[in-house]
């Protein structure tokens, strides 16, 4: 029987947002999938600039990146919405167009066997 957990994102502090300061890949860290164990990704994004950013998240390679623009008086913005990373610990990674002005927040739900 397979066990569900809400666990938050291992680049966060505390499940606080996570500030995006990186302009380019390999980008920042948002989290590192459990090696073993299935992660359900679920990530909102959002833009205290006056412009809409464009924000790449990248799951372990620069090969298949998701970029969406966030908007800016938008709220919280749906990005990742619930990709499995398969037990394979991959990083997913984060970068943005203009720096310190995107932040990320979510959580991934974790199946263990």
């Amino acid at each position: 029987m397979s066990v569900l957990s809400k666990v938050k994102f291992t680049g966060s502090t505390g499940g606080h947002g996570i500030l995006i300061t990186d302009g380019a890949t390999a980008g920042q860290v948002i989290h590192t999938p459990h090696a073993t164990d299935t992660d359900e990704v679920w990530l909102w994004a959002t833009n205290v600039d006056t412009t809409g950013i464009d924000l790449t998240i990248e799951f372990g390679n620069t090969t298949d990146p998701i970029t969406q623009t966030i908007i800016p008086g938008d709220g919280l913005q749906l990005v990742i919405p619930g990709l499995a990373t398969f037990a394979d610990a991959t990083v997913i990674a984060a970068f943005a167009a203009t720096t310190s002005k995107v932040s990320v927040f979510g959580y991934v739900i974790r199946e263990t066997a």
